[in-house]
C-alpha cells in the first residue's frame, strides 16, 4: 500500500498539481478543491512551512524546486511569502499548519469538495 493518494494521474501531472496547488495556497491563504486533493495537499503544505522555518539557502532552493514562481498583486512571488510572511507566523508552532474544513458535494460529479487554509 502507498503512502499517498495518485488522484487518478501519472506522476508528473500528479506533481504538477501539487505544485499548483500549494503555490496558489501560499499566495491566497485559503483555496477551495476536492477533499482527496486537499488530504494531500496538506502533507506538502506542510513541509513547505518547515522548510520556510529554517530560513537557510538549501531550505530556500528545496522550496525552490515545489514552488512555483507566480507573484502576487503587490509583486512579492509565492516562495518570497513562504519565507517572509507565512513561516514567521509558526515559528512557535510544531506542526499542524493547514486545516481542512469539508463541504457538501461538488454540483455536476458530486465530488467531496473541501476548503484547505492556513491556521492563525
Amino acid at each position: 500500500m502507498a503512502g499517498y493518494n495518485k488522484l487518478n494521474r501519472r506522476s508528473d501531472l500528479r506533481k504538477a498539481t501539487l505544485r499548483d496547488l500549494v503555490t496558489q495556497l501560499i499566495l491566497h491563504d485559503r483555496i477551495t478543491t476536492t477533499k482527496a486533493k486537499a488530504k494531500e495537499l496538506k502533507r506538502l503544505a506542510d513541509k513547505m512551512v518547515t522548510l520556510g522555518k529554517k530560513n537557510t539557502v538549501q531550505a530556500r532552493q528545496q522550496a525552490a524546486q515545489t514552488v512555483r514562481t507566480l507573484k502576487t498583486e503587490d509583486g512579492q512571488t509565492a516562495l518570497k511569502r513562504l519565507f517572509d510572511d507565512i513561516a514567521p507566523r509558526y515559528a512557535d508552532r510544531n506542526g499542524g499548519y493547514t486545516r481542512i474544513y469539508k463541504m457538501g458535494p461538488r454540483r455536476g460529479d458530486a465530488a467531496e469538495m473541501a476548503i484547505i487554509e492556513f491556521v492563525e
